[in-house]
């Protein structure tokens, strides 16, 4: 983690480095720019941009005004046949697939050179040997990336965390980091992220969040009213993640009642009131496992292997699906099992394996959900009895059936969820 502020010395030094870098490599030269300026998006556009632009009803279109000013360019030209080779060889460097798609056109239309400086205004990092140039605010705040990971001076650090994994950035931004950005590093010799993924947007009723229109949602104000672990699940469940999602309180609180109260609260209560009015809240022992038992733990590890799977290709809500369909399993289990009637015949043994089935269950809920709902998934498993924080735990360690702790003293205590009249 490193929250990082581009007036920093630290990053100044860096953009200078990659600056003088690229330049040393012939790809940096002094011209003259002469176009269009979107004012909000802090781009240059082209022509056919521009006439986009002036396609859009005019309360929604972006500010634009022609420049003219002495100028640094980057040599972008030169890196249109290597950035079409780099996606063909790198199919997974931009995600999701429809945002390759309009990233490969664009390159393939021909890209021109890019202005990377300013002399219309001061604020920003001086060129090093031309101070009335100030550098391009995209080619500074790309380098940030790099800044926070020790580039250039702490090489043991820079090389142990570069090339990121993945780049997450809005959908918008997208042609900065996958074109811009990966020529840039090209140019310096120095490795491209693996991934850049672009994320959707949360509209309101269709419509883009924007200060002007006076429709932004306070996330803080949300985060409030339900709790930041319910919020930050819908915002992970509710739309793929890398589409566009319309947000309204209605579809959070489907969302609460449906799936984490009904679900996920529904089996955490029933079965940790069960061990404890059963086994003195002491999670059994199991003895014989039947087909019925054996087959809740094959759901659980092919559970486990899609998970990863999902996680792995960004997919989060269908993550997110595959361990709805295992509660949802789960729940079934203790309502075919009805470990009450159990308890009525004294039928112990039996009992004892189907609690501690369900215990380990919600064992390995906790840990997948912990992502997605931190709070909720460290109390649930506090709830199981166990000893030590959740968060220090790994999933290719703890997310094997069979190692919830026998003997541990559970508590149900309050509801994980309450339903939202």
């Amino acid at each position: 983690d490193d929250f990082i502020r581009t007036t920093e010395e630290r990053h100044k030094k860096a953009v200078t480095q990659i600056f003088k870098t690229i330049e040393a490599k012939g790809d940096i030269y002094l011209g003259e720019y002469e176009g269009w300026y979107d004012v909000r998006n802090e781009a240059y556009i082209t022509e056919t941009q521009y006439e986009e632009y002036m396609q859009m009803p005019e309360s929604k279109r972006p500010h634009i005004e022609k420049v003219k000013e002495e100028s640094y360019f980057f040599r972008l030209s030169k890196y249109t046949e290597p950035l079409l080779q780099f996606y063909a060889e790198n199919p997974d460097f931009i995600r999701p697939e429809n945002r390759k798609n309009e990233v490969v056109k664009f390159v393939e239309s021909g890209l021109k050179d890019l202005s990377i400086s300013r002399t219309s205004f001061s604020w920003g990092i001086p060129v090093y040997n031309n101070n009335r140039h100030v550098i391009y605010v995209w080619f500074d705040a790309l380098t940030n990336y790099m800044t926070a990971v020790g580039y250039p001076d702490n090489r043991d650090m820079f090389d142990k965390y570069w090339p990121a994994d993945i780049h997450f950035v809005g959908k918008d931004i997208l042609r900065f980091h996958a074109v811009f950005w990966p020529a840039f590093l090209m140019s310096a010799g120095l490795a491209v992220p693996r991934t850049v993924f672009a994320h959707g947007w949360w509209t309101i009723e269709g419509e883009k969040m924007s200060k002007s229109l006076g429709n932004v949602i306070d996330p803080y104000k949300i985060a409030e009213e339900f709790g930041v672990d319910v919020f930050r699940y819908f915002l992970l469940r509710e739309i793929p993640f890398g589409q566009d999602g319309d947000f309204s309180r209605e579809s959070i609180k489907g969302r609460v009642n449906g799936e984490l109260a009904n679900g996920l609260g529904n089996l955490a209560s029933r079965t940790l009131g069960m061990i404890e009015k059963y086994c003195s809240a002491e999670i059994p022992s199991p003895s014989e496992i039947n087909p019925q038992d054996d087959d809740i733990r094959k759901h659980a590890i092919k559970a486990l292997e899609n998970y990863s799977s999902h996680m792995d290709e960004i997919a989060f809500s269908k993550a997110l699906v595959e361990i709805w369909d295992f509660i949802g399993y789960a729940n079934k289990y203790i309502d075919e099992m009805a470990p009450w009637a159990l308890y009525k015949k004294g039928v112990t043994d039996r009992l004892n394996t189907v609690l501690w089935t369900i215990a380990e269950s919600l064992r390995l809920i906790s840990i997948v959900l912990y992502p997605f709902l931190p709070g909720s998934s460290e109390l649930l498993w506090s709830k199981l009895g166990m000893k030590s924080r959740l968060s220090s735990h790994v999933l290719s360690e703890t997310g094997k059936w069979g190692l919830i702790t026998k003997g541990n003293t559970v508590n149900k205590g309050e509801n994980l969820f309450n339903r939202i009249e």
